[in-house]
């Protein structure tokens, strides 16, 4: 066999070798997506049925990105009814995303890190949240000293301690419970 046809036939056992790795990895892709589709169908479907019982009108949105599902619900005018479901500081909202995840789980076997938005509160909390991580930031870089941040939920802590790491400082979660809270700090 000559050098040349030595060089085609590697050629194509490499060629085969990368498409038997595609084919492996895309399933594996594919399949993420699909059950990240599902849970957003099941939550919605869900959703839907709470809003129905409340009487409740709005639109419910899904869209699954990095690795998670997000469920969006809004209404086009002003509804006092999805107000209700944000609640205080956002706890009806936090219950309502518990529950349906607990619906998810119960539909698919699967556990979900959906996210349940109501009429742009997270999306609003979260600017809230970027601005207490850059005043709390400014005050340590100012006076050298750790600054403790009020309690908030798990994913507020994360949007936190991501703003806190993109201003180059270090952010801690202390306490148990409906007191975890973060600090802030130089080192």
């Amino acid at each position: 066999m000559s050098a040349e046809s030595t060089e085609h036939v590697l050629s194509e056992e490499i060629a085969d070798q990368d498409e038997s790795v595609n084919q492996d990895a895309s399933p594996t892709k594919a399949s993420a997506a699909s059950r990240l589709e599902e849970e957003g169908d099941v939550a919605a479907d869900y959703l839907e049925e709470l809003l129905d019982i409340a009487d409740i009108d709005g639109d419910i949105d899904i869209e699954v990105r990095n690795g998670r599902t997000y469920i969006s619900i809004v209404a086009e005018d002003e509804a006092e009814g999805l107000e209700g479901l944000v609640g205080e500081d956002g706890e009806v909202l936090e219950a309502l995303q518990e529950l349906t995840r607990l619906a998810v789980l119960s539909a698919t076997e699967n556990r979900s890190r959906l996210v349940l938005d109501i009429n742009g509160y997270r999306q609003e909390r979260t600017g809230h949240l970027q601005k207490i991580a850059e005043d709390a930031a400014a005050s340590v870089k100012e006076t050298g000293k750790p600054v403790a941040l009020e309690p908030m939920s798990a994913y507020e802590r994360k949007i936190v301690h991501d703003a806190v790491a993109d201003l180059g400082l270090v952010s801690e979660s202390e306490g148990e419970g409906s007191g975890r809270h973060i600090v802030v700090s130089a080192d």
